[in-house]
């Protein structure tokens, strides 16, 4: 079941980094780790990494999770579009 799982969400991050550089990539497999705790599925997960990170200038240092952290509109806008309730 848990390769079932690592599959799907393989899948689902492959896709939607599909259209982002391999750095983007890099962020959004970050903040979906860590992610691990939280009570979602792994599309939802990947949906809100993938609409923060594209949200975050390029040149941005911080990880998604400290970013979040200092723009809660965007941070709300972002589970609202993923699903995340």
């Amino acid at each position: 079941m848990k390769a079932i799982i690592f599959s799907i969400a393989a899948s689902l991050i492959a896709t939607a980094a599909s259209a982002q550089n391999t750095d983007d990539a890099r962020w959004v497999d970050q903040c979906v780790r860590d992610s691990a705790g939280y009570n979602v599925s792994e599309r939802v997960k990947v949906m809100y990494c993938s609409c923060m990170v594209a949200r975050m200038s390029n040149s941005e240092t911080r990880s998604v999770s400290q970013w979040e952290q200092a723009n809660p509109k965007i941070r709300d806008d972002c589970a609202r579009r993923a699903g995340w309730n």
